[in-house]
């Protein structure tokens, strides 16, 4: 039987998928057995090394939650920040006039081309020479411009790219009915791309989160990967046991995040279905906001 995608698969193809399936896995295991066994022999499955997060409240007190807590506030800065300034570049790279669409298109590719890790290098050497920041504050202010500068740039693209994903017929239609092309793209356009980019937004959102450990890792920024290296030494060199409960958190974070976006995306999707209500006249010359001036209406009198 053959599919609209793919032809069946046939005796001699049902056994070869199977003998890779075995495969894979007998090698998955044995990867399993051979960390494990690793680990084993060089003493980090100790229960004394894991003892910490398991039976008190210290650990999470003193360390994970402090370093969570400013990765987050990093984090949703650079978002809150990043998604509208991206939307604006975006959306400024499609327009018809140059003098505004050539500037955003020089921003866009200069950010996008430079290393985040420059960036917040770049933000801490600003704000110490130029700003009166302290300097206990200044790692987050670098973290958050490098993440900012650098996303909005990578989001503005996400923006552009959906909003050209669409059937031409779109713009067309809108501008048909009256619309400017500023309506268009805010009633037309833009809702119909949200959707589209939905996925690649919160991908986006997903590295912002963990880009924050570079600010930790070279700017001394306290955030929640740089815990686990103190966490470690507090407790004696349980680096394996602090790295594995924080990738844990990072896990439990961006898989929120994913599974947010996929209910979010299904919600629009199912409330944009079209109701296949035909519209008339005074319908779109109450869309086209044009009823004052008669457009739209036939008949008139």
């Amino acid at each position: 039987m053959t599919s609209v995608l793919y032809d069946a698969q046939g005796p001699r193809a049902k056994r070869r998928n199977v003998l890779y399936t075995a495969v894979f896995l007998i090698a998955f295991a044995a990867i399993l057995w051979w960390v494990y066994k690793s680990l084993d022999d060089k003493g980090q499955l100790a229960w004394p090394l894991w003892k910490p997060f398991f039976t008190g409240t210290e650990a999470y007190s003193t360390y994970i939650w402090p370093g969570l807590r400013n990765t987050l506030k990093a984090a949703v800065l650079a978002m809150v920040i990043a998604l509208p300034l991206g939307a604006t570049l975006g959306i400024a790279r499609l327009s018809d006039h140059v003098w505004i669409r050539v500037p955003a298109a020089v921003v866009v590719e200069f950010f996008r081309a430079i290393p985040v890790l420059v960036l917040m290098i770049f933000g801490l050497a600003l704000y110490a020479q130029y700003t009166n920041v302290t300097s206990d504050d200044r790692p987050l202010y670098a973290v958050v411009t490098g993440l900012v500068l650098y996303n909005a740039s990578v989001l503005a693209e996400i923006v552009r790219a959906g909003i050209l994903a669409l059937p031409k017929g779109q713009s067309e239609a809108a501008l048909a009915i009256g619309l400017r092309k500023g309506q268009a793209m805010r009633l037309i356009l833009l809702p119909q791309a949200v959707t589209a980019m939905l996925p690649a937004i919160v991908s986006q959102l997903v590295v912002i989160v963990k880009d924050t450990a570079i600010g930790g890792a070279v700017l001394t920024f306290p955030e929640l990967l740089s815990s686990a290296n103190t966490m470690s030494g507090y407790y004696g060199a349980n680096i394996i046991a602090s790295l594995t409960v924080v990738a844990a958190i990072y896990v439990a974070i961006n898989f929120s995040l994913t599974s947010f976006a996929s209910w979010l995306e299904g919600r629009l999707r199912r409330r944009r279905k079209s109701t296949g209500a035909v519209l008339g006249a005074q319908d779109v010359a109450d869309i086209a906001g044009t009823t004052a001036t008669g457009a739209g209406v036939t008949g008139a009198d």
